[in-house]
């Protein structure tokens, strides 16, 4: 059940997409003290990341020396001088190296760090990213950053051109979505906004990006905006008959009195289609989900209810159908993305399971459930890697998980018996025998293990 969804907020607004334009796009990272990266961009951000700056610059500079052009330096160059508090030093830099001769790479990091210091952050960076922006027309890191920076300025109409663009020139660059969404929220196009946040998640979005995507969704989607404030105490009442007492019957006495006054408040509907649903009467359930569905058309949530209550009377069809709607609508719902690619599952339909699977792990990375289903459809697939790759990453953070444990002892046999090479037979049979062995050790009475063992040593 899911009524933790219909928790109403409290009653303001938290302020979304506080974006840093020196926070990076690239794909370097710091990897940890005892992997210490080797090559100098890497090693860079390792620093950086170990807020040692100045370590940073002597790589950063000689690396911008010898590619001038390359963005990712570029920022990172930029970044150091900031955070080793040179940042007035490295503007008159750079705004000499402009005079003497002008070049889009200098613009971009003059806007950023122009954009460090709070009395240009607004008309100051904008000019230098624009002028970037004029001297090379098609990169589209330009754009991205003279979007931002009009966004952070609230010039959300003007900032909608550069992004667009941004993201017509890089559509691999699924993040670069989520200003974008938030533009096109506060210009007032809500479906454009979600378009745009389906793509990010359909992007395997980190967990900050998800984050920052859920807050925004929030925004748009609010069930409770514009509640009467008159019927909130009428609300907090069913809610906790609803949620904490366990009291359905009494739940849908409360929202009824809300009903009698402010008939069409969506929100009502759906938590009376909840309590009907605590106490079994689907079909009074079912009226009221759709009931809150045409009061408020383009909230994902009540199609997701609907969906739920569609699976629970095994109509696998209209669940489905009601869970598409959902995800479409409010695609940071990990949920619906997970019961669509159960049902996904069931038809075989692999493709479009792995890409929904793929959705719900990402919003809810440390969900074994999905973590489980993503396997499976791997393993389906044939791509064992993968499959050896989400199962690792629970066993690992769970050593005592035996079903997963098991569920690599099998992976492991399969690759085994369908090992064309010795090489890689015996490799796949010494991980197989390692992980069963493992489970019969906790559980030595399971028979799954014991048979799959027995079947590797007759092989």
């Amino acid at each position: 059940m899911t009524i933790r969804h219909l928790r109403p907020r409290p009653w303001i607004r938290a302020a979304v997409l506080g974006v840093g334009l020196l926070a990076g796009c690239s794909t370097t990272s710091a990897n940890s003290a005892k992997e210490r990266p080797t090559d100098p961009l890497s090693q860079a951000r390792a620093y950086l990341d170990e807020h040692q700056p100045t370590k940073a610059l002597g790589l950063l500079t000689e690396l911008h020396r010898k590619s001038p052009e390359d963005l990712d330096v570029a920022r990172s160059l930029t970044e150091a001088q900031v955070k080793a508090g040179q940042t007035d030093a490295w503007i008159a830099e750079l705004q000499k190296r402009i005079a003497a001769g002008e070049r889009a790479v200098d613009q971009y990091m003059l806007g950023l760090a122009l954009f460090s210091r709070a009395r240009d952050a607004g008309a100051p960076s904008v000019a230098a990213f624009e002028r970037a922006v004029d001297l090379s027309p098609d990169t589209a890191e330009f754009h991205y950053r003279l979007g931002l920076a009009r966004l952070e300025s609230e010039q959300y109409t003007e900032a909608l051109g550069p992004l667009r663009r941004a993201t017509t020139l890089a559509p691999d660059r699924t993040a670069w979505r989520l200003p974008l969404a938030k533009a096109l929220h506060r210009t007032g196009d809500a479906p454009g906004a979600v378009e745009a946040l389906g793509a990010v998640v359909r992007g395997q979005p980190t967990p900050a990006e998800v984050t920052t995507a859920r807050a925004l969704m929030e925004q748009i989607a609010d069930p409770f905006s514009g509640f009467p404030k008159a019927a909130e105490a009428k609300l907090e009442e069913g809610l906790r008959y609803l949620n904490d007492l366990d009291a359905p019957q009494h739940a849908i006495l409360a929202f009824e009195e809300i009903l009698l006054d402010y008939p069409d408040v969506a929100v009502v509907h759906a938590l009376l289609g909840l309590a009907y649903q605590r106490l079994d009467d689907a079909g009074r359930a079912v009226d009221e989900f759709k009931q809150a569905i045409e009061r408020a058309p383009r909230d994902g949530k009540n199609h997701l209810y609907l969906g739920e209550l569609y699976l629970s009377r095994q109509r696998p069809d209209a669940a489905r159908t009601s869970f598409e709607k959902a995800v479409s609508l409010h695609p940071l719902l990990e949920t619906a993305w997970f019961h669509l690619g159960d049902l996904l599952l069931e038809r075989r339909d692999l493709k479009a399971a792995r890409e929904s699977f793929t959705v719900a792990t990402s919003l809810s990375p440390d969900n074994v459930a999905m973590r489980g289903k993503l396997a499976l459809v791997y393993q389906l697939d044939g791509d064992f890697a993968a499959a050896e790759r989400e199962l690792r990453h629970v066993v690992e953070k769970d050593p005592e998980n035996m079903e997963f444990s098991l569920r690599l002892g099998l992976l492991y046999t399969e690759q085994a018996m369908k090992a064309s090479r010795p090489e890689a037979r015996k490799t796949a049979a010494s991980e197989a025998e390692h992980w069963l062995m493992k489970v019969l050790e906790t559980q030595p009475e399971n028979a799954v293990a014991s048979r799959a063992l027995q079947q590797l040593k007759a092989q």
